[in-house]
């Protein structure tokens, strides 16, 4: 691991401020501009240089907010990347709603869905392989931002699956999908497996749908 996320995993557990919590009150709107200048300028240097590019001080003087802000808002470049994530989903979701997928069944949307946000990724290569290295550098202070990650990439899957009360059984289905996809792009990321693989192993996983789905429905 860089010195940095070791340095940073370390200052996240003992300064740990409200604004950085999923759980804290709203933010105001001039925070709420601040907060997404800071995820804007990780991404970009993310896109362009990979986790080792992300740097806390380059990330606060590309947003214009003073260095101390910064890790108020974000405790350590792991949580930073980790929301950088999290943001970039909610941004894929918002473009999936508006082309939702076209399969006929359950499984075939979700299946769809979920090659367009790695095709997407896979358009950003770096960006995807350093918020996928913050998530497996996560430590517990770090959980509720990771969780976050995790609800946006349920959201998608329900979203595709037309569902809004699944079954215990379908959101058991749905978190080994979440499990497989993020294994997916590690193992892509990581040259260890090819598109092609990647959506075979999308499309076995998600007739798990199938398998779970009360009576006929799709």
């Amino acid at each position: 691991m860089p010195a940095e996320a070791k340095v940073d995993a370390s200052s996240a557990r003992q300064e740990q401020r409200p604004e950085s919590r999923p759980d804290s009150p709203p933010l105001t709107q001039r925070q709420e501009a601040r907060r997404r200048r800071i995820l804007h300028a990780s991404a970009q240097l993310a896109s362009r240089g990979g986790f080792d590019a992300v740097q806390m001080r380059e990330v606060a003087e590309s947003s214009q907010v003073a260095l101390g802000t910064l890790y108020r808002y974000f405790p350590s470049k792991i949580h930073l990347l980790v929301a950088t994530m999290q943001d970039q989903l909610e941004h894929m979701h918002g473009t999936l709603r508006k082309k939702p997928p076209t399969g006929e069944t359950a499984a075939e949307r979700v299946a769809e869905t979920l090659m367009r946000a790695f095709r997407a990724l896979q358009r950003e290569p770096h960006l995807a392989d350093a918020m996928v290295r913050a998530l497996t550098f996560a430590d517990r202070s770090v959980s509720p931002e990771v969780d976050q990650v995790s609800h946006q990439t349920t959201a998608i899957i329900l979203d595709a699956m037309g569902l809004e009360h699944p079954t215990p059984e379908q959101l058991s289905a749905v978190r080994v999908i979440e499990h497989t996809w993020h294994s997916a792009l590690i193992t892509w990321l990581s040259g260890r497996a090819s598109i092609a693989q990647v959506k075979i192993d999308i499309e076995t996983v998600c007739r798990l749908i199938d398998l779970t789905a009360p009576g006929d429905a799709k």
